[in-house]
């Protein structure tokens, strides 16, 4: 049975940073493509940024070039999302998602982040 844990989320004020983890059990984690998104009320899902399986290549949104840094670790079949330099417009709820080739996608049950002074 696919699962997911995420965590970190939270309140923070605009400047911080928080760190995400996607935690995943139930298939075989080092061989998917792992991206965050993030939805926020009233707008469609939005791709935050993606990490090959090995870990090599990153992609990014621009919104979020040079604040957010995307990370794995294929030991503990963990995603993590960096996030620094926060903006009221980060806020969202973030999604990670376990995607590969010729197979179902599966989706984490979200973790809510709020950038507020």
């Amino acid at each position: 049975q696919v699962q997911f844990v995420e965590s970190g989320g939270g309140l923070v004020q605009p400047g911080g940073s928080l760190r995400l983890s996607c935690t995943a059990s139930g298939f075989t984690f080092s061989r998917y493509v792992m991206t965050w998104y993030r939805q926020a009320p009233g707008k469609e899902r939005e791709l935050v940024a993606s990490i090959s399986s090995p870990g090599n290549i990153r992609s990014y949104a621009d919104s979020v070039k040079g604040r957010f840094t995307i990370s794995r670790d294929n030991a503990k079949n963990t995603v993590y999302l960096q996030m620094n330099s926060l903006k009221p417009e980060d806020t969202a709820v973030y999604y990670c998602n376990a995607l590969r080739s010729g197979a179902t996608d599966y989706w984490g049950q979200g973790t809510q982040v709020t950038v507020s002074s």
